[in-house]
């Protein structure tokens, strides 16, 4: 008969929180990969969520070196004294502020929100020396520098994609971009769930090795009813859809063109799938919203609504600090019940 002790509770509750989080990503950032294809009608809502569940379930299936990096680099799992109430209130900070943000229609990233749960819990439990400093710098600079990138390589294959097409007639671009829209959407939908899915692999994982469940080292390998479990939940997630986030990519950031969501599909579709084989956690939403204001700067900067640009900008710099100190009094909190 299973031994129902306080740290097996509690990690129950981890591992429900952690794909609840993961079933909240998918439909949050559901947007991320077929925004242009549904808003250029290349896809039909309903077929672009088929799409997008599908390969957000083999792309989470592939990779592993993303969880790892989530489950070790951000916090010293053996530093932590009560490491699975830290993962706990990471992960109801992270929730929260992923259904605000959903619910105001606004784009921020469910990574950033996660690492700085994350990080912010570890802060309250074990004060600074919680965290591990070269491990999340590395993670940070990778959220900094995958946007600014995305924007600038979305700036050059609208360019050259343009240059490609210069003499074809309007109306049989727009119809073969919408054609290859299709391969590029599935190609996004398959590095989302590759490196976001793989954000809820690790916290379980960190939550194993805190709780003494898992032994932590070089030849670790995530458990497979992790990585299905946390596939499963990301897939389910992303068929129920984001439609708020959806309008915001979709045409409020700019007017999309088949040519130039293709355009923003293949550079973010890159970037993550780049960052993803160097075992960086990104942020989707960051990288697909900067290729798409490049996209955008590079035809005219007037064609960049920059007001809305500007409001998602706000977002992105504050998610990491505010969920940071929502953790870290999630924390307290449980830690007194707990």
């Amino acid at each position: 008969m299973l031994n129902l002790t306080p740290e097996l509770i509690i990690l129950i509750l981890v591992v429900i929180m952690a794909l609840s989080f993961d079933f909240i990503n998918g439909f949050h950032d559901t947007a991320n990969a077929i925004a242009t294809s549904v808003s250029t009608r290349a896809l039909s809502p309903r077929t672009a969520i088929i799409i997008a569940s599908m390969f957000n379930l083999i792309g989470a299936l592939t990779y592993t070196g993303v969880a790892k990096t989530i489950g070790g680099d951000i916090v010293d799992p053996f530093k932590l004294e009560n490491g699975l109430v830290v993962v706990l209130a990471a992960l109801t900070s992270a929730i929260l502020w992923n259904l605000i943000t959903w619910w105001f229609g606004i784009p921020s990233s469910s990574s950033h929100a996660l690492i700085g749960g994350v990080a912010g819990a570890g802060v309250g439990a074990a004060g600074i020396h919680g965290i591990n400093w070269v491990g999340f710098t590395k993670i940070i600079q990778a959220l900094i520098v995958s946007p600014i990138i995305a924007f600038a390589l979305g700036f050059i294959v609208i360019k050259i994609v343009s240059m490609i097409v210069a003499n074809m007639p309007y109306h049989k671009t727009n119809r073969n971009f919408r054609m290859l829209q299709v391969l590029s959407a599935s190609w996004q939908s398959f590095s989302h769930g590759a490196n976001d899915a793989q954000k809820t692999m690790g916290i379980i994982t960190l939550a194993l090795i805190t709780g003494g469940f898992l032994q932590s080292g070089p030849e670790m390998e995530i458990p497979l009813w992790v990585k299905f479990s946390a596939a499963i939940a990301m897939a389910l997630g992303t068929s129920f859809g984001g439609w708020r986030i959806i309008k915001t990519l979709g045409g409020k950031i700019m007017k999309i063109r088949p040519i130039s969501g293709f355009s923003a599909d293949i550079t973010s579709a890159l970037i993550i799938t780049i960052f993803t084989m160097f075992k960086l956690p990104v942020s989707t939403t960051h990288v697909i919203s900067s290729a798409i204001m490049g996209v955008g700067a590079s035809q005219k900067l007037s064609a960049v609504k920059w007001g809305l640009a500007g409001r998602i900008l706000v977002t992105w710099v504050i998610t990491l600090p505010a969920t940071g100190l929502l953790a870290a009094a999630c924390y307290h909190v449980f830690d007194v019940f707990l």
